[in-house]
């Protein structure tokens, strides 16, 4: 069974990458999701910008990435043989960037090529070259960024940037951009390559199992490209099966935000329905919901192979 994507766009942000704190913000878009991802909505696929209340950022504006992962590779190298295709559909490919290069990092001297939102919003969308500190937070060391978190200026070293920006304190933790190319992105071993935003946000997030998610308190599990990655938790006081949802990281851990037609009895543009096994007895809640597959058949990396989602089957 197949779940075709109904509003590709809204994919785009998926994965949380953070730019500024704030769960409520109905604004942020998430990344994209490939092979075995369920962004069908700009519900089901966005993840949200900010996380308001909680002091972290989330990853918003992730896009369907112009490449996607191979899931066999443990040091987080892409393959171009994976196809992006998940239950909801398939990706979408190629990067629309217009400025400067995220790989490449083709600024002129003492700049570095960064992500930001263009429009005034709050979620990344397009790049440009800013002023790199003289003294540089390296990946993994707290940083700051100037005027919010999507405003592509901070101070990390180069090909890395400001994340999960708490808006009270107006600190992050530095995160490397993913090194090779859109077409073969790689990641230090433990980390894959989350690309979205039109391809602005090109980060490495760490891996994780949505049926255990095995991420840090505050995070969740969720799909980016073939995999899954750790993302800000965004859903606040809601996100429980059944809750209306805009983002997929707007659901509490273990949970994604699914298209109308897949949640029972879903009153909003999406709703909260919960990752299952697909090897177990059908647990899934409503009286008309299954586990369906994630993967589409042949597609799921190992070890992956029983990774669900509750929906109404169709």
């Amino acid at each position: 069974m197949n779940i075709t994507t109904i509003l590709p766009g809204l994919i785009a942000a998926t994965v949380i990458l953070s730019g500024c704190s704030g769960k409520d913000d109905p604004n942020a878009t998430a990344s994209s999701t490939s092979k075995g991802s369920t962004g069908t909505t700009g519900t089901a696929g966005d993840t949200q910008g900010t996380t308001a209340g909680s002091g972290a950022t989330t990853t918003s504006g992730l896009t369907t990435s112009p490449s996607t992962t191979d899931p066999t590779d443990t040091t987080g190298t892409a393959s171009d043989t994976d196809t992006g295709c998940t239950f909801l559909g398939c990706g979408d490919e190629g990067s629309t960037l217009e400025s400067c290069d995220m790989f490449g990092q083709d600024c002129p001297a003492g700049e570095k090529c960064m992500p930001w939102a263009n429009d005034g919003g709050s979620s990344w969308n397009a790049t440009k070259c800013s002023p790199l500190d003289p003294d540089p937070q390296q990946p993994g060391e707290v940083c700051s960024p100037e005027g919010g978190g999507v405003s592509g200026v901070d101070n990390c070293a180069k090909a890395s940037m400001c994340w999960d920006v708490d808006v009270e304190t107006n600190e992050g933790v530095c995160i490397a951009f993913c090194e090779g190319s859109y077409e073969e992105p790689t990641c230090d071993p433990g980390f894959r390559c989350a690309i979205t935003g039109d391809g602005s946000l090109i980060l490495c997030l760490p891996h994780c199992d949505p049926l255990i998610q095995d991420c840090p308190n505050g995070e969740t599990c969720l799909p980016t490209d073939s995999l899954f990655v750790c993302v800000l938790d965004a859903s606040g006081e809601a996100g429980v099966y059944g809750d209306p949802c805009e983002f997929a990281n707007a659901c509490d851990p273990g949970l994604y935000c699914l298209p109308p037609e897949y949640v029972q009895d879903c009153k909003g543009a999406g709703c909260c329905s919960p990752f299952c096994d697909t090897s177990e007895t059908n647990t899934c809640p409503g009286d008309t919901q299954e586990c369906i597959p994630w993967y589409e058949e042949g597609y799921a990396p190992p070890g992956n192979e029983d990774i669900g989602i509750c929906g109404v089957p169709k």
